[in-house]
């Protein structure tokens, strides 16, 4: 089985869209009528992500579109360009193909796909063509069920995932890849694109002390009784190992930074275009990882929602199933299973235990991470783990305050201090957890230094008001309660000295002023914790903790005993479920071998 196979059930979506008869000259068109066209190149320019601007090209002759070209955009590296599978490369030569405008988006990457067509739409209006003429597709047909066997099959594409399937087949393994998305990358892709590591070269250059012992009692501290020592051994002492491992691949790496100002030494490292609390960068990481998983000859197939566990008469694993696209059941037999499948951040049922989220919070990871792989394990009597807590930020989602490094006031919905705000803002966002609060507010006057807080006070959508107690009653808090909040924190500021939390005397900033600011904090979540339970191998336990032969599992879907209540900082979910992710692949492959 070649890569080529592996796209097949790709190739079965797009021909969903090129069935029947052209009306306009091109064979498998799926266009309503015919349209005629003053022929020539036409350029539109639309909006694209992070405010950018994406400018297309698009050549017509009398009766269709002959050319699409994206001159220049603002995309995400991993997720709008740069793979075969991103829009950028494929949509373009859908709408040519098919001559519609009706082509399906790549899951994933929908909005990159959205400005692509908007685009098209525009040059067809230019070139006297009528729009909804290029908007009809004939009614999809189930695809024909496709069957697979391979030595080991990894279910899911993230960064984990990934790494699984490049150890497995650079250990002589036949792998496949299934994907729920258009893309791989999960969210490891929308991330900051963060490692964590101790020992590289580039601390090294920048004079920074760090060893296995420093960075393992840090993580240690963090996680406290949750941390299963073990595993964490096992991550910290490969993780220069991990890093290296990826740059050799191609993972440029730019440079370094602190998980906090307020704490050394610095090892998270940047990849290209990253730094500080950024995200969209972590196609940097998974494009070099899937040009080597292309170069072994591994394969993939996208659009699958795997949804069962494939056992023998003995209860071992042999294979697992899923659900196509376009409604075709895709069955893999294979003598190991690897689950990478993500966490469950945008499952409401699952997310319901922690009392911080029920009125609700956000998340940007992809809307499939849902928690598939924990659901398929459970079912086959793997061991769960329900975490405590959850990687929590509370942050504005207005102007960003809550992530920046910001030091003023913080205080829970009931108008109460409980924290030191100069810590990491993981830190700040487990401590109001602790609180049962579902919002907080970063309370400001004039005074406060930090950009991000003074561009939320010139907001018209923030809370102000001349007075303390007024500003108590448009936030509903009780007013003799924030009242009381805000003249011990201005006491604590004249005395230089925090006697409650300890925060440092040139952080503290009092709250005084001719107008009060209350900047709304809401709950946002990215990495899950808990899941599935695996042993230092990434095998995955049953409740008796013994392995469930033919099974694995690695990267969120697997992080019970590597975190605590709190994130430890940027990079470790990356770095961690990589490593792990590599321990199952070169396992899976092994006891392939031996089967």
């Amino acid at each position: 089985m070649k890569r080529a196979l592996c796209l097949l059930l790709t190739s079965l979506v797009l021909a969903s869209t090129v069935t029947g008869c052209s009306s306009n000259g091109k064979d498998g068109a799926a266009s309503k009528g015919s349209n005629k066209y003053t022929p020539g190149v036409y350029t539109a320019t639309t909006q694209g992500m992070h405010g950018s601007e994406m400018v297309v090209d698009v050549t017509f002759d009398e009766t269709s579109i002959t050319d699409v070209k994206v001159v220049s955009h603002g995309e995400t590296f991993g997720i709008g360009y740069g793979m075969d599978t991103t829009p950028i490369e494929v949509i373009p030569g859908q709408i040519v193909e098919t001559q519609s405008l009706d082509v399906d988006s790549v899951t994933g990457a929908t909005l990159t796909t959205t400005f692509i067509k908007n685009a098209v739409k525009d040059t067809v209006v230019q070139a006297g063509g009528t729009v909804e003429n290029l908007a009809t597709k004939p009614e999809a047909t189930k695809g024909e069920d496709q069957t697979y066997d391979v030595d080991v099959v990894v279910v899911g594409g993230g960064v984990a995932g990934i790494s699984a399937a490049i150890e497995a087949a650079a250990n002589g393994a036949d792998v496949l890849i299934l994907e729920k998305q258009g893309i791989v990358g999960g969210a490891t892709t929308r991330s900051g694109g963060k490692l964590m590591a101790n020992g590289t070269e580039i601390q090294k250059a920048e004079g920074i002390e760090d060893s296995n012992e420093l960075m393992y009692d840090y993580l240690k501290e963090v996680g406290g009784d949750l941390i299963d020592d073990e595993k964490l051994h096992g991550f910290v002492d490969n993780s220069l190992d991990t890093y290296n491992w990826m740059t050799d691949m191609g993972v440029k790496v730019q440079d370094v930074e602190p998980i906090h100002s307020s704490l050394t030494p610095y090892r998270v490292h940047n990849t290209l275009g990253g730094g500080g609390m950024t995200d969209g960068h972590g196609g940097q990481i998974i494009v070099p990882m899937m040009n080597k998983y292309n170069e072994l000859d591994g394969d993939i197939v996208y659009n699958v929602t795997a949804n069962e566990l494939l056992t023998n008469d003995k209860n071992e694993i042999v294979g697992v199933k899923g659900l196509a696209k376009d409604g075709s059941t895709v069955t893999v037999n294979a003598k190991s299973v690897i689950i990478a499948t993500g966490g469950y951040a945008q499952n409401k049922e699952m997310m319901a235990k922690y009392a911080e989220f029920t009125t609700g919070y956000s998340s940007q990871v992809p809307a499939g991470n849902v928690g598939d792989g924990i659901t398929m394990a459970e079912a086959v009597g793997a061991q769960i783990f329900n975490s405590p807590s959850t990687q929590t930020v509370y942050v504005s989602y207005t102007c960003g305050v809550g992530i920046n490094e910001e030091s003023g006031l913080i205080v829970t919905e009931d108008g109460k201090r409980f924290v030191n705000e100069y810590t990491y803002q993981y830190h700040v966002g487990d401590a109001m957890r602790k609180e049962n609060s579902s919002t907080g507010y970063y309370i400001a006057t004039s005074n406060d230094p930090t950009p991000t807080v003074q561009y939320g006070m010139s907001l018209d959508s923030t809370v102000s008001a001349d007075s303390i107690e007024e500003l108590a009653k448009l936030i509903e808090v009780d007013p003799a309660t924030l009242q009381a909040t805000v003249d011990r924190y201005n006491e604590l500021c004249e005395k230089g000295v925090d006697e409650d939390f300890g925060k440092p005397a040139d952080k503290m900033y009092p709250i005084k002023g001719d107008k009060y600011y209350a900047i709304k904090l809401n709950p946002a979540v990215t990495v899950t914790f808990g899941g599935i339970v695996t042993d230092i191998e990434s095998r995955v336990l049953d409740a008796n903790n013994t392995p469930i032969k033919g099974l694995y599992a690695a990267g969120e879907t697997a992080f019970e005993g590597l975190f605590g209540t709190e994130y430890p900082g940027c990079g470790v979910a990356i770095s961690a479920g990589s490593y792990y992710g590599r321990v199952a692949g070169e396992n899976a492959a092994n006891e392939a071998k031996a089967n």
